[in-house]
């Protein structure tokens, strides 16, 4: 059985970037419906408040998945799950890396941006759906000093070095936001219409370089589940 669903991960392509990041004309409208307030919380944020890193399936974890799902030629330990090599593309700043130290998992919406952004008000359960969220554009593999620079900032505050990435990155920020009802400020709105303007002057689809299909690795315990 075993062997059966590791031919079938090898054969099925899958994107080298998360799943689900809009078209323009989608984001655009998912922007629009966008609640626009000031930040506001009745309790102070806690990072514990939002469960992160859950297990996805036997001895991995959420962030050892996404290590896999947008890594090229990844390999991990059988026993522990830890990518032992791999290469991975940062989009935030063009930079490429072979050490799954050099990389971070960031949350494109920030846990404590949306703690101030409504949810404060969820559940423990949907924080944890939230901070574990490998069905939306939510979760990127990024360079690790970028993804600490970016912090807990909104796009009107910080945006990735790499402006080519900026279409790509504004239409995530409001996928994410739109999927999980949360809101923006005004100036967090400006500033998402903004980047989302190098998405026409890309020919709507927005910069950064191509990445291609890939098979996922047959030595990952991951690839059945993933398939």
């Amino acid at each position: 059985m075993w062997s059966k669903l590791l031919l079938l991960a090898v054969a099925i392509a899958v994107s080298a970037t998360p799943p689900g990041i809009p078209s323009l004309s989608l984001a655009q409208s998912d922007l629009t419906s966008l609640l626009i307030r000031p930040r506001s919380s009745s309790t102070p944020y806690n990072r514990t408040l939002f469960p992160h890193w859950k297990t996805h399936s036997g001895p991995c974890n959420i962030r050892e998945y996404v290590l896999v799902r947008d890594g090229t030629n990844v390999k991990t330990s059988s026993t522990t799950c830890a990518a032992t090599s791999g290469t991975w593309f940062s989009p935030y700043d063009n930079k490429t890396w072979t050490l799954a130290s050099d990389v971070d998992i960031d949350h494109m919406v920030p846990l404590a941006n949306a703690w101030v952004s409504g949810a404060d008000k969820w559940t423990t359960a949907k924080r944890e759906g939230f901070a574990n969220d490998v069905e939306g554009p939510q979760l990127w593999v990024v360079t690790d000093n970028v993804n600490q620079a970016k912090g807990d900032k909104s796009p009107d505050v910080w945006r990735p070095e790499a402006e080519g990435f900026w279409c790509v990155y504004a239409k995530s920020w409001v996928r994410v936001k739109a999927k999980w009802e949360l809101s923006v400020t005004e100036a967090e709105k400006k500033a998402l219409e903004m980047m989302m303007g190098s998405c026409r002057e890309n020919g709507g689809s927005g910069g950064g370089p191509g990445r291609g299909a890939r098979c996922i690795q047959p030595t990952s315990p991951l690839a059945p589940k993933a398939a």
